[in-house]
């Protein structure tokens, strides 16, 4: 094969201009075809044609493959002379062009291209009519010639690539299976607008790519390829010639599906599932996170239950989270990734759920189920970093494409990454395009966004000298905030009743306000929910505390609410808190097995009676001892009756349970989350007796009252400020984590107690409770 040259001269060496690009490519004649005298056969046999040779040069080009308009050579093109047919066939004995008028075999020139001139005028076969028969070892094969057909992405497709907002880029890129002038087959399109050349490997080619250049379509920096024939289930990847010389094999970035890992070629998708859950779609469009309840079941679905595929945890996932009562599963990553050790935070196909577990119409059946399931999904997405793999999108047609060129800013120090050009248009449209993607294909309700405050600030985790400010001086990344607000203004305005929700872990201003600039001229991030990193850090520094010596951190549990509500919150404590040596929940705890128990439903009761939504990490609703591991996900067996502390674990499973039913049954622990005046302090600041008591009121003034008795002794006839709610008031305990069925002591007011004149805790009423040692009660008006 001839090797690229990179001082080869882009017209051909006999003066005559290149071949055009785009649409006119397809019928772009080549100058005048030198016919050679070659008899004609009988016209029972095909004819024997004149060679119509193409211009020095191009045979190499087209073979090399650097040629940036093959469909201006090969095909069909009217000549004065009559048609000019070329098609390349590496290794074919005959090739023979069938049309209305009969059969013409062509002559093999150089490299398996077939060329010759048909005694027709254009208008008689023209580029549309006719038919390949191409002999191998003997046999014969019919087919179609892709490069007798209009390129298959629309000027509105290209120019809405160029513009940054082509929404639905999965439909114009990657593969399509389409039917073409009545010929079915697969349209291929990728973005290397600084490739030299670019042909398609795959299986239906022997992963030879000589058969299958693709054209370039001008300024888009697109690069398009119509194959006959290709269909659902092909394999496949891009061979892009670089500037420098280099072949790269790339797997598609716009795949939507993809080989199982360590594979890496890209599959032809065409989904079939048919959604059954259009009730839930019409119901979610009016519905809005904030005064809704929300608590979310944090899954790694690879080990929930390992071993199982989309399918089977459709089976078993939907109806063990609404058993518990959780309103929404957060799926770790979900899009294919080369390592199954960055738990799916390392992204090479952004487009392909991971076929480690099945196919996308797999994944779509599980959305599918958890929606018949009421259950909502919130897909982890990861648009800060991507991989340095060969194969996926680092450098991805031999420069600087999907990342910065500068390497300062390319490389994510904390990771071994590659962090994205935000600046760049068509990469602020892919990822913009993939969060649309995810919500309007699978039917996601919501977005995960991780990593957001490595986007935002152009030092994170850089020392000095290591980043440049930006054009004003600063640290911040606004081209990063650019594309957060176009992300999610775009989800927003297309996709009803979706969340997206920001895992940000500093303090900037706004990240779930609209973008919309308001009148103090500043527009948010829009994010409609934050992880409240600071809530969760703060809290569990003081859980893990010895009672004794909580009272000198009780600012840690109480600080929240100073910032409770500069924005809207969910309470996570997720993944990232229970691996590398954190511990999983219960065993951060001090104390004795039964004491750890306590803690852990005494702060779980707490937890759920914040301000904010919640979210819990899978094995911590039962208690698992240890650590999460990726390869054994939960521990289960620790509910199975044999094991001897099964009881133990169960009371945990149950506790949390009864939060959801409980929380989802009172609308003041959800309806006013975003709404200071939906919370008060009865007492945040009784350290010396490590206990917490506040009110939550929902939006008819209705209330449940919080106490949090974080030592380990009984507190009797312990009085509490109640608000007013009329003569002879009477309360109910509705929750009591100390209660025996959850491995309690059992400790607590079972009766209904009246509320008493005396002011108290700033309430015109007050009673006196009994507190179980390390434990949570709720009380509402009976």
């Amino acid at each position: 094969m001839n090797q690229f040259d990179p001082t080869r001269p882009s017209t051909p060496s006999n003066g005559e201009p290149s071949p055009g690009t785009g649409r006119a490519g397809a019928h772009a004649g080549l100058g005048r075809p030198r016919p050679e005298a070659t008899p004609v056969g009988a016209t029972a046999a095909p004819h024997r044609v004149p060679s119509a040779a193409p211009a020095p040069g191009e045979v190499e080009r087209l073979v090399g493959g650097w040629h940036h308009d093959p469909h201006g050579v090969l095909g069909a093109h009217p000549t004065p002379e009559g048609l000019a047919v070329r098609v390349l066939r590496p290794l074919a004995e005959r090739v023979v062009v069938e049309t209305p008028a009969g059969r013409f075999q062509l002559s093999h020139l150089q490299d398996g291209l077939f060329t010759g001139l048909l005694p027709l005028p254009g208008d008689a076969a023209g580029s549309t009519g006719y038919r390949l028969r191409v002999s191998y070892d003997g046999t014969e094969h019919v087919q179609e010639d892709g490069y007798r057909f209009l390129p298959t992405l629309t000027e509105q497709d290209l120019h809405l690539i160029g513009e940054g907002r082509h929404e639905q880029l999965w439909r114009a890129l990657g593969s399509q299976v389409r039917t073409v002038d009545g010929v079915a087959g697969t349209g291929f399109a990728v973005w290397a607008p600084n490739a030299s050349g670019v042909r398609v490997i795959a299986d239906f080619n022997g992963w030879n790519g000589i058969a299958h250049p693709m054209r370039s379509l001008g300024s888009s920096g697109v690069w398009e390829l119509f194959v006959p024939g290709v269909g659902e289930g092909a394999l496949y990847k891009y061979e892009i010639a670089t500037r420098d010389g280099r072949m790269l094999q790339k797997a598609d970035p716009l795949a939507r599906s993809a080989e199982i890992p360590p594979a890496t070629a890209s599959v032809v998708h065409v989904s079939s599932h048919t959604w059954h859950d259009q009730e839930w779609l019409e119901r979610r469009a009016g519905l809005t996170a904030h005064d809704h309840p929300m608590s979310v079941y944090e899954v790694h679905l690879a080990s929930w239950r390992p071993g199982l595929t989309y399918r089977e945890l459709a089976a078993e996932l939907p109806g063990y989270v609404r058993d518990l009562g959780f309103t929404h599963v957060e799926l770790m990553p979900v899009m294919e990734h080369p390592f199954g050790g960055s738990w799916g935070y390392q992204v090479s196909g952004f487009y392909a759920p991971t076929a480690r577990l099945g196919s996308p119409d797999d994944f779509r059946h599980l959305v599918d189920a958890l929606h018949q399931h009421g259950i909502g999904v919130i897909v982890d997405w990861v648009p800060a970093h991507f991989p340095k793999d060969d194969f996926a999108l680092a450098r991805f047609d031999g420069e600087p494409l999907y990342e910065p060129a500068d390497p300062n800013r390319a490389e994510h120090p904390d990771w071994g990454t590659l962090e994205f050009d935000y600046g760049r248009t068509e990469v602020r449209n892919f990822l913009v395009a993939n969060a649309v993607y995810w919500a309007e294909e699978f039917h996601v309700d919501g977005l995960r966004v991780d990593a957001v405050a490595s986007m935002l600030y152009l030092d994170y985790s850089r020392e000095h000298g290591q980043w440049s400010p930006n054009e004003h001086g600063g640290r911040e990344n606004w081209d990063a905030v650019r594309f957060l607000q176009e992300m999610n203004a775009t989800v927003y305005r297309r996709c009803p009743g979706v969340v997206t929700v920001a895992e940000e872990s500093t303090a900037w201003d706004g990240v779930t306000r609209a973008t919309d600039v308001d009148n103090h001229g500043r527009g948010g991030l829009g994010f409609g929910l934050k992880w409240n990193m600071g809530w969760m850090h703060d809290s569990l520094e003081y859980i893990q505390h010895e009672p004794i010596h909580r009272k000198y951190h009780h600012d840690e549990m109480t600080f929240s609410m100073v910032y409770a509500y500069s924005e809207n919150y969910v309470l996570p404590i997720s993944h990232d808190e229970v691996v590398h040596g954190k511990g999983s929940l219960v065993s951060k705890m001090p104390g004795d097995w039964w004491q750890q128990r306590a803690n852990v439903r005494a702060y779980l009761g707490y937890m759920w009676a914040h301000p904010g939504k919640q979210l819990l990490f899978m094995g911590q609703e039962f208690a698992q001892g240890a650590e999460w591991d990726h390869e054994t996900g939960p521990q289960w067996w620790l509910l199975e009756p044999e094991w001897p502390a099964a009881a133990d674990h169960r009371g945990v499973q149950d506790l949390v349970r009864d939060l959801n039913r409980v929380y989802q049954d009172c609308p003041a622990l959800w309806q006013r989350d975003t709404d200071p005046t939906g919370f008060s302090w009865l007492d945040g600041h009784a350290a010396e007796d490590n206990l917490f008591s506040f009110v939550r009121y929902d939006r008819a003034g209705r209330p449940l009252v919080c106490v949090s008795n974080l030592s380990p002794v009984v507190r009797t006839d312990y009085r509490v400020g109640l608000p007013p709610t009329g003569p002879d008031a009477r309360w109910l305990e509705v929750l009591n984590t100390d209660a025996e069925a959850y491995g309690g002591s059992g400790v607590g007011n079972p009766d209904p107690v009246k509320a008493d004149p005396t002011p108290w805790n700033g309430q015109p009423t007050s009673t006196e409770l009994t507190l179980p040692p390390l434990a949570t009660i709720w009380l509402t008006p009976a």
